[in-house]
């Protein structure tokens, strides 16, 4: 079963943390020690830290990265030109804009990484309640496949455009982060949820249109295991919407 990994890289360059099994492994056990173990047991007997001016920080650099990720995303997608939508495949190695297409998707997987933080903050501050398992499927989820999808088969092509809506989702995201810290009243956070499950909607049926072309090159098996992954997310996020937003809405009423 293990000697998948010893197949050839799909990308000729390998960039740190995307060049050997071992870098993520070691942070997501990392990450999931902390998170579960090594942070509470830090915490115990400590106050909650105040970490307003740090996640301020956090949010707006954030915000920031996921922007220069979004506005060279979509020139390269449209003024460049470089795929047909109807069948997104991954540039070639010799393709003269694959370096826009390497380093823009690579940034998103390094950015999957840094979102770890965002619990690594709530173990901090003791905010036990808002590490639920769809917080921490989600963030294991996305840099462990993004790993695996760059070890396999590249950098970008279809899955370049899918999460262009994800980046768009945390632009709004730490935006409302920011506001909620700020101390602002934020009336808008069931409608972030909607946008996130929407996102899962549209990478669906992006998923479903491409696999319907007949010609076209994209892996049938990543279009498979995205459209999963996709269906998951979204059932485990609508969940969330109904317990948070629906069934208290009732209990009030």
């Amino acid at each position: 079963m293990l000697d998948i990994f010893k197949k050839p890289y799909a990308d000729s360059k390998q960039l740190p943390l995307a060049s050997g099994p071992l870098p993520i492994l070691i942070i997501i056990a990392g990450y999931l020690l902390v998170v579960f173990k090594a942070g509470r047991k830090f915490m115990e007997h400590r106050e909650p830290y105040n970490l307003r001016g740090v996640l301020k920080c956090y949010n707006v650099f954030q915000i920031c990265y996921n922007m220069m990720m979004l506005l060279p995303g979509y020139y390269f997608m449209l003024v460049f030109q470089p795929y047909n939508f109807r069948c997104m495949t991954i540039l070639p190695q010799d393709h003269p804009l694959k370096s826009w297409e390497r380093t823009i998707s690579y940034a998103y997987y390094i950015n999957k990484i840094v979102d770890l933080l965002d619990t690594v903050f709530c173990v901090l501050r003791k905010k036990y309640m808002q590490i639920t398992f769809l917080h921490v499927f989600h963030h294991v989820l996305m840099p462990s496949a993004g790993y695996l999808i760059i070890r396999f088969q590249g950098y970008g092509g279809h899955l370049f455009f899918l999460c262009s809506f994800n980046v768009i989702v945390h632009i709004f995201m730490y935006g409302y982060y920011y506001s909620a810290i700020e101390g602002n009243a934020v009336r808008w956070k069931r409608y972030l949820t909607l946008l996130q499950m929407m996102q899962f909607i549209l990478m669906f049926g992006h998923c479903a249109f491409t696999a319907m072309q007949r010609e076209c090159k994209a892996s049938q098996g990543t279009l498979f295991l995205v459209s999963c992954a996709t269906a998951v997310m979204f059932i485990m996020f609508a969940n969330f919407y109904f317990q948070c937003y629906m069934k208290s809405k009732e209990k009030r009423n």
